[in-house]
């Protein structure tokens, strides 16, 4: 069938909802969590030489950068018209086919297409301290920034990983000075970095917001990440959890001329945010409970107060069927329960294998979020629980 035209059925059938397929990404630094609810024999489904799987990736219109081996489409979401996986189609296609009427006049004048995606990400050691790059150093390698937002479910952490503790920065009283002396050392020893930055300890359901420029070391939890289309980083620790990395993953985004530039590495920082004494005043995003809850559902916001990223945390109790309005579009992933979402049997994953369709992964247009999305929670048990993406346009947002 014509593409097109699958696009369009598609979306007509869905009465405004696209149903995504699982975008499961690998990565060749680091161990697996294993809580991404993947079978066990397939978290090397794409050889051992790409690493193991350790990220989800959803509403995603954006490439994974993982070097020379990863397809062209890595990190890129797929719509599953039909039962039939043959079928797919990329989101991104879908988001140049219908344009406006997928993700609003806003987001379409703004920004020309979709400009966030979210993601599991799921380590059970520590990640290295690094930072994800402003506008500016991004623009250098064509690529844009990353500031980004995390939230840790208590659905998918049953057990904490070998280090839930997250730094962020350095400690008020670090001098850059301070930052440069280990970096110049970064071929040569241990440079344990992290003895120059704060840590805090992750408390589950809740989140933080992370501007570019940032140093931070995510802990082991699983985390929800929404985040600006991009994936571009520098790393500044160069032995995490015993494992080595090589000099290139500090330099990976700079230009050639300035990969042995120490002070346009330095630059890279956002000195006076990595410094600030009340970071956790500023960064720390404890639930906010919206006011349309009621003894039927609870919506909380989990990302907000910044330009970029919104998420909401929806829980449906058992036996409730609700109707759900939104102002804007969004992406969404199911993880506890089952039941129905707009037109589709819609339930948590308990056990993926690589490549198969599921029913826990969508993405609501505007107007069909406008409208509100009729949802059902058919268990007699247990609640109903959705994780919902937004761009930057959710007037609701809190500030």
């Amino acid at each position: 069938m014509n593409k097109t035209k699958l696009i369009h059925e598609a979306f007509e059938k869905g009465e405004g909802i696209l149903r995504l397929i699982p975008n499961f990404v690998p990565r060749r630094f680091g161990r697996p969590g294993k809580r991404l609810r993947l079978h066990p024999d397939d978290y090397f489904a794409l050889g051992t030489a790409r690493g193991a799987i350790k990220e989800r990736w959803f509403s995603s219109i954006t490439p994974a950068m993982n070097g020379d081996l990863a397809p062209e489409d890595e990190g890129l979401s797929y719509v599953a018209p039909t039962d039939n996986i043959e079928d797919k189609f990329l989101f991104k296609d879908a988001v140049e086919e219908l344009g406006a009427d997928l993700i609003g006049e806003e987001l379409m004048e703004k920004y020309g297409t979709w400009p966030m995606y979210a993601k599991f990400f799921d380590y059970e050691t520590p990640l290295f301290h690094h930072l994800h790059l402003d506008d500016v150093a991004a623009g250098r390698v064509g690529a844009l920034s990353k500031p980004e937002a995390y939230y840790f479910p208590r659905q998918l952490n049953n057990y904490p990983g070998e280090f839930p503790v997250t730094y962020f920065g350095f400690d008020p009283d670090v001098t850059i000075e301070e930052v440069k002396e280990r970096l110049l050392d970064y071929e040569k020893r241990d440079i344990r970095i992290t003895e120059l930055s704060r840590a805090y300890r992750i408390q589950l359901g809740t989140g933080w917001y992370t501007p570019p420029g940032v140093l931070h070391a995510p802990g082991s939890y699983l985390t929800y990440e929404p985040q600006w289309n991009s994936d571009v980083n520098s790393v500044f620790e160069n032995i995490t959890a015993g494992e080595v990395y090589d000099y290139e993953f500090l330099v990976e985004n700079c230009p050639e001329d300035k990969k042995r530039d120490i002070d346009y590495i330095l630059s890279l920082m956002d000195w006076e945010e990595n410094i600030d004494p009340h970071y956790k005043k500023k960064y720390f995003r404890p639930p906010i409970t919206c006011e349309s809850s009621n003894e039927q559902f609870t919506e909380k916001w989990i990302s907000y107060a910044n330009d970029y990223v919104g998420a909401k945390e929806l829980t449906i109790q058992p036996k409730q069927t609700v109707v759900v309005k939104d102002k804007v579009a969004f992406g969404c992933i199911i993880i506890q329960g089952h039941g129905k979402f707009g037109v589709y049997d819609a339930e948590a994953a308990i056990m993926l294998r690589y490549g198969q369709l599921s029913g826990d992964e969508y993405f609501v247009s505007e107007k069909a979020a406008r409208e509100g999305i009729t949802i059902t929670n058919e268990s007699s048990w247990e609640p109903m629980v959705i994780l919902k993406h937004f761009g930057p346009n959710h007037p609701d947002m809190p500030r």
